[in-house]
């Protein structure tokens, strides 16, 4: 006779499963100890044509000063904190010590780098973790820009020294609910009181926005009708940003929700060079040839760790790398990163000597960002399952190489602008046609 236990059958399953499962998960270099993870970050061997030839010595030292230290500091934090969706605000004070924010900007405590060197320190942050790097994209190259280009001189000397430090962090807002790519017919209005500015409106995708200490903040003259530019405070009264959850890409980026509930702005905290939507066109310009760098960095990760990847990981008695398909796909990204490097910094040439036109901005960021999506594909399949996790940096890319691949400009937004500038023909509207009226 069979005798039949007195725990309950679901306390012997529990008992059962916690004797097998109940383990934190296996360190990954032990779990898989033939390559190594992006936590110890692969050397840069994607310079195939010697584009360090093109830079200048200070170019050359501040690109190789950034790689260093993101390697360092970055890359064996990041992919806990990705996969968490935090921001790891302990390299803040890493990133401020390169006194690279403020990028372009000269003086009030900015470095005034070329666009060229401000572009090869994007692209460098890149390499190792693009959530970093957008970070610093939209603190430098949108807030403290639009309040170099923009601001008074008064503004400039307050805000923008701390901001050059990282001792204080920004956020730029335009992009709203309704209006992404429509961002000229944004909704948030301002209207004059008595001293100042009332602020009512909603804004989304804001990076930076639920811990920025300020906020550079778009919204329409109800008098003029036109965008006016504001610099808001955290923790000012009506203010609120929620955080986004969910993302797929770039996900210690903190991209949040803002709410502007009746947010009182003081006269002296209006950008006096804002006075239309063409306005912000001055910093778009810049902001979008610095994304155009970012899927070049984060290309030249993908392409860096595959390359260690196939020379490690071995199947069938041989190295990856020994096998055609392999080497053709590597050599199919090499030769794509190329390509898009040129393009970037030709772009940043006719930036500095102010040829460069709209069109030919948003032809760089649409180009470079399709070519990185097939580029780092082709890594996903070199990787195998690995190419699915985010240990080996390749899965963590290829999620983020997504918003890039739709923020400052859809690739769509992007190729219409070319469009409209080498036809004349503006073409972002659909033709509604009129009803036809009945001659009866």
């Amino acid at each position: 006779m069979t005798m039949q236990s007195s725990k309950p059958r679901d306390d012997q399953n529990n008992d059962s499963e916690s004797s097998h499962s109940n383990f934190p998960p296996m360190d990954v270099s032990i779990a898989f100890p033939q390559a190594t993870p992006a936590s110890i970050f692969p050397p840069c061997t994607s310079d195939y044509y010697h584009f360090a030839d093109l830079l200048t010595p200070e170019e050359q030292a501040l690109r190789l000063r950034v790689r260093a230290c993101v390697e360092k500091e970055i890359a064996p934090i990041m992919t806990k904190y990705w996969e968490k969706a935090e921001f790891p605000f302990e390299v803040v004070p890493k990133l401020g010590a390169l006194n690279i924010a403020g990028g372009t900007i000269k003086g009030y405590g900015c470095p005034g780098f070329s666009v060229t060197a401000n572009a090869l320190a994007t692209a460098e942050i890149a390499r190792v973790d693009a959530s970093c790097s957008t970070f610093i994209l939209v603190h430098s190259s949108l807030a403290m820009l639009t309040i170099s280009l923009c601001g008074s001189e008064t503004q400039k000397q307050k805000y923008l020294p701390s901001l050059a430090k990282l001792d204080t962090i920004a956020c730029w807002g335009l992009t709203e609910p309704d209006y992404g790519s429509d961002a000229s017919g944004l909704r948030t209005t301002a209207t004059k009181v008595e001293g100042g500015w009332v602020i009512e409106g909603q804004k989304r995708w804001i990076g930076n926005s639920t811990f920025a200490d300020i906020l550079v903040i778009f919204a329409k003259n109800k008098n003029t009708n036109q965008i006016n530019g504001f610099i808001l405070k955290k923790n000012s009264p009506g203010l609120k940003a929620t955080k986004i959850e969910n993302k797929i890409g770039l996900r210690m980026v903190q991209n949040g929700d803002i709410l502007l509930q009746k947010v009182f702005v003081p006269d002296e905290d209006r950008l006096p060079g804002v006075n239309s939507f063409q306005d912000t066109s001055k910093v778009l310009a810049v902001s979008r040839v610095m994304v155009a760098w970012q899927p070049i960095g984060i290309t030249m990760g993908v392409y860096d760790m595959c390359h260690r990847y196939l020379l490690e990981r071995k199947q069938f008695g041989a190295p990856l790398a020994a096998f055609q398909i392999n080497q053709q796909k590597l050599v199919q990204m090499l030769a794509n990163i190329q390509a898009m490097f040129l393009i970037g910094w030709r772009l940043c040439k006719l930036y500095e000597s102010g040829k460069m036109t709209p069109g030919q901005a948003s032809l760089g960021k649409s180009w470079i960002t399709l070519r990185a999506r097939e580029t780092v594909a082709l890594g996903r399949e070199l990787l195998g399952g690995n190419g699915i996790i985010s240990d080996f940096l390749v899965a963590k890319a290829f999620g983020d190489l997504e918003p890039i691949y739709t923020y400052e400009g859809t690739y769509d937004i992007n190729t219409l602008v070319t469009g409209r500038e080498i036809t004349g023909i503006a073409s972002f509207k659909p033709v509604i046609k009129k009803p036809q009226i009945s001659r009866l």
